[in-house]
């Protein structure tokens, strides 16, 4: 079948090391749109971290969707209004707070608007998050929380040493609780267990009536395993994790090499 939908990670992936699209990427990403493909961004990140590369791609418009939040929502890309949200509840958000101190991390959780910390020395994983994405970062105790808010995710975040140990040391029944992995190597996702950005591909495939012969993804960290198992065309980057590489259809070249366009031209081109 031809591929008619390719969900494409953002950090590492689409952009180099520079967080640059690079020419070649862009103008194979508005071939395959120009071709009727739909081409969907599939993130951790926060709409506000996405929205100006949906801009740069084009894909800013009526009848195009992203992913974000590793899957939690699914979203228009035109306006940001949800298709769906599955967020972790205000428990999550305490259970797990309560284990980071606990574990000697830090802490943060994103709504759709803030990025909160309840840590008073602020990691500068959070400042790097919170200028990454755009989004506007909120110190706030504990008590001070409104247990009103909705996470799309909350993260466990610290130098990538200290986060090992931390996770080595989380227990059995966060992972039946939540779904929880990494996305960078200073990074530690937790989300609904019902959510991966697997999970959200295939509900915006069956959204628009495609089948996972006619889906493509393109990922490099723990957070696209379930995206790129899904589809039909699995496709890791050449800078990938080794886990990702093996269960990858193709290994495309590196970020660094126009590995997103490489994978286009390829498959769809």
């Amino acid at each position: 079948m031809a591929i008619k939908l390719i969900a494409i990670d953002i950090d590492g992936t689409l952009l180099n090391p520079q967080h640059e699209v690079t020419p070649r990427v862009k103008a194979a990403i508005e071939a395959a749109r120009d071709k009727g493909v739909a081409v969907v961004l599939a993130t951790g990140r926060p709409f506000l971290g996405v929205q100006r590369y949906l801009r740069e791609l084009g894909l800013e418009q009526e009848g195009q969707y992203c992913i974000t939040n590793n899957g939690a929502l699914v979203q228009k890309a035109n306006d940001a209004s949800c298709v769906a949200e599955v967020p972790v509840t205000f428990d999550d958000y305490l259970y797990y707070e309560q284990m980071s101190r606990e574990l000697g991390v830090n802490f943060q959780a994103l709504t759709q608007s803030h990025l909160y910390t309840a840590n008073k020395d602020i990691s500068r994983y959070t400042v790097h998050e919170a200028g990454l994405t755009g989004m506007p970062l909120r110190y706030r105790t504990v008590e001070e929380m409104d247990p009103t808010l909705i996470f799309p995710k909350i993260m466990m975040i610290d130098e990538p040493e200290l986060l090992d140990a931390a996770i080595a040391r989380i227990p059995a029944e966060a992972y039946e609780r939540n779904t929880i992995m990494k996305s960078a190597p200073f990074f530690l996702e937790i989300l609904n267990k019902e959510v991966n950005k697997g999970a959200g591909v295939k509900l915006l495939a069956e959204l628009l009536g495609l089948q996972r012969d006619e889906l493509m993804a393109l990922g490099d960290q723990e957070n696209d395993l379930a995206m790129l198992e899904f589809v039909g065309t699995g496709v890791a980057m050449g800078n990938a994790i080794t886990v990702v590489k093996e269960i990858a259809q193709f290994v495309t070249t590196s970020n660094r090499e126009d590995g997103v366009a490489v994978a286009i031209e390829k498959f769809v081109l």
